[in-house]
């Protein structure tokens, strides 16, 4: 049927199978970490990360290094700078997620116009280029999402107590400060393994609204994960 071909067609090509397998593996890692992003009240930490990364990506790109590594070594301090600056310059959360985006972006802007292609470059950065990606990229993202999920499994017990509440759950023993530092790391890692597949301006999109949708659908933890992860999936096909 020639309506079935036009959807089927396009996947007799490898980089179709290579862009299909980055976006899955990206959207599993946010659909999963998205959940306790919608539940802390955490939605703009992710597009705070993703912009501030313009730093690591513009480094990397004039130094003609990795663009995935260069993202990664920006992020992780980052995440962690937002829950530090937050805990110990006694300012709020938001606060300080809008001091990271704006200083990280800001300094990416700078680095990446001093190089040529300002424009295309940036460009690509911003939204992403999925039908680029190499068996390499899907192999990293893929490394990045078995962390992230390993993490979640190891510790679902503090960020399920603390993401509901935190006060009880420092009461009840768990080091909540020590998931206060987690949390923000794990968007951190999420962000850049989705950065290939939707850029730095739809991250957001892919971290949040399955999650939300999700919360809207379904009340008990484990199925607003399962549903998130289906709806974040289900969108990467669309």
């Amino acid at each position: 049927m020639p309506v079935v071909d036009a959807f089927a067609d396009p996947f007799e090509y490898a980089f179709m199978h290579r862009a299909f397998l980055a976006s899955a593996l990206a959207a599993t890692a946010c659909a999963i970490v998205g959940t306790f992003v919608v539940l802390r009240g955490l939605a703009f930490m992710g597009d705070a990360i993703a912009h501030s990364s313009l730093t690591g990506i513009a480094t990397a790109y004039v130094l003609g290094g990795s663009i995935f590594w260069g993202a990664l070594a920006w992020a992780v301090p980052a995440s962690l700078a937002i829950a530090f600056i937050s805990g110990r310059a006694r300012i709020r959360l938001d606060t300080s997620v809008g001091i990271v985006y704006a200083g990280g972006f800001s300094l990416g802007i700078v680095i990446v116009s001093g190089g040529s292609n300002y424009t295309a470059d940036l460009f690509g950065f911003l939204f992403g280029n999925v039908l680029a990606a190499s068996w390499g990229d899907v192999l990293l993202i893929g490394v990045v999402t078995g962390v992230v999920l390993l993490a979640v499994g190891l510790f679902y017990k503090e960020l399920l107590f603390s993401s509901y509440d935190a006060t009880m759950a420092a009461a009840s023993g768990i080091p909540v400060r020590f998931i206060q530092y987690l949390l923000p790391l794990l968007v951190g890692v999420t962000t850049v393994a989705a950065l290939k597949t939707v850029g730095i301006v739809l991250v957001l999109a892919l971290l949040v609204t399955p999650a939300a949708t999700a919360g809207l659908l379904v009340h008990r933890l484990p199925t607003i994960m399962a549903t998130s992860l289906a709806v974040a999936l289900a969108s990467i096909i669309a």
